[in-house]
């Protein structure tokens, strides 16, 4: 199964977040079947970038999204 998840960038402390379309058996920062977006929790107002057509296009096929990019998108919009 296809999961729509965050995969952790960044160094220690100062983290960055990729929006990934993944295995769901793959490890967190393991090999991704596409880029979504990214997360930046760390500048003044938080940064999110969420293609939106990907996204729709990755649940069509079936992906399943992690809470914390269902939140994510719902910031987005």
């Amino acid at each position: 199964m296809v999961a729509i998840r965050l995969r952790r960038g960044g160094s220690k402390k100062k983290p960055f977040y990729r929006v990934v379309a993944i295995d769901s058996r793959r490890k967190r920062d393991g090999k991704v079947l596409d880029n979504l977006g990214y997360y930046d929790p760390k500048t003044e107002e938080s940064t999110i970038k969420i293609d939106l057509e990907k996204y729709n296009a990755w649940i069509e096929k079936g992906a399943k999204a992690s809470e914390a990019v269902k939140s994510l998108v719902k910031r987005v919009g």
